[in-house]
């Protein structure tokens, strides 16, 4: 791709990462983009990517289709799990967010999403500045793809790596 030239990337196209926790869509990655990295998840029900922070990713959350519960706010007091009955200093709770909520998390807020539901849910998911998310992505569905229980050591050792300190577990069914 020359510097005149855009990126398409028509309906059902990009580099798919899957596995059974998360099925991951790359659509504009570092090579092509100095801003972000952009992808299209789709979030089995039961996943629970847990409560994390990073200190210098900024993220946007786009809801396509399905319905997902979604956290993005400092919370009074950090538990160590069940971020879901969390609640902000000015009140502020998990959201059940729908096709059409936006969430943007600057760096330093702490955010999350589970799919609650029975159904898949879809979204447009972008991470600023690229490519960490990229290589994040591919390292963490390689462990994902060991089938059983999560290996939470090795998804700590992976998370610290790119910049996302976890505050609760990641879950999926």
């Amino acid at each position: 791709m020359t510097a005149t030239e855009g990126l398409l990337v028509p309906p059902g196209h990009g580099r798919v990462v899957q596995t059974p926790a998360q099925h991951v869509t790359f659509k504009v990655t570092g090579s092509h983009s100095r801003t972000a990295s952009t992808f299209e998840v789709i979030v089995p029900p039961g996943f629970d990517v847990g409560a994390h922070v990073h200190t210098r990713s900024e993220e946007l959350f786009y809801v396509l289709d399905g319905e997902l519960d979604v956290l993005a706010f400092e919370p009074r007091i950090r538990t160590p799990d069940h971020w879901q009955r969390w609640e902000s200093l000015s009140g502020n709770r998990v959201v059940r967010a729908t096709p059409g909520t936006v969430v943007v998390v600057p760096p330093g807020c702490p955010h999350a999403f589970a799919n609650p539901t029975d159904s898949p849910a879809k979204m447009f998911f972008q991470a600023s500045p690229p490519p960490d998310h990229e290589r994040y992505f591919e390292e963490l569905l390689e462990i994902l793809d060991g089938g059983g229980p999560p290996d939470h050591a090795a998804i700590e050792q992976l998370r610290s790596r790119y910049d996302i300190e976890q505050l609760t577990p990641l879950k999926h069914r």
